[in-house]
Parts: structure tokens; sequence; C-alpha cells
């Protein structure tokens, strides 16, 4: 049986917010550590029924690109649904509202 691991590492400040987060996969074409400024884990927890979740994000995280990374991951479950579930509704509801929060932030942008 094949084994394949993804690791992180975070750094934290004096006040536990994390400073730097790297991460590798064993299965990566490269193989190398890369540092990243957030990530989001979702894990199911099929005893309890529910999710448990890690969001992590360095302080040199602009607001812009976190707001993006949110409507990238709303984007990305819904691709998640369609494939796992075959359910084209729920799919299609979480695109129309990333669409709804791309114009948001299109607009946002704009004002600065």
């Amino acid at each position: 049986m094949k084994r394949s691991e993804i690791n992180f590492g975070i750094e934290l400040d004096n006040q536990q917010v994390p400073e730097k987060i790297v991460w590798n996969a064993t299965d990566s074409d490269n193989n190398k550590v890369t540092e990243t400024r957030a990530i989001s884990l979702s894990i199911w927890d099929y005893l309890e029924k529910n999710t448990l979740r890690i969001d992590l994000w360095t302080k040199e995280m602009p607001v812009e690109e976190m707001k993006r990374f949110c409507v990238d991951t709303i984007g990305g479950l819904s691709q998640t649904i369609l494939s796992a579930t075959g359910d084209q509704y729920m799919s299609d509801e979480m695109n129309a509202l990333c669409d709804k929060l791309v114009k948001h932030l299109e607009k946002e942008m704009k004002k600065k």
C-alpha cells in the first residue's frame, strides 16, 4: 500500500500568531518545502458528524488576498460537491455566490 503525507510547519510569534507557514507533500513533483501565507483545512469527524477546521494566516497576508482566498475556497468546494455527490444545484448556488463575491471585490478595488 502506498502512503502519502502532507506536512505543515507553522512558526509563531510570542502571542502565538503565525509568522511563517510552510508545507510539503510527499507526492509533489519537486517534494520541496513551499512557503504560503494562509491555509484552510477541513476534516470530517464521522463519529460526531461535524467538521473540524484549522484556518491559519500570517501577519503578511493582505486583506484583499485573504478575501480572494476565501472566494477561491468556496469555488473549489463547489467543484468538490459536484464531483463527490453529483449535486448540480448546490454546485451552481455556490458558484453563484462566488460570482457575487467577485463583483463585490471588484467594486472594493475600484474604490481604492
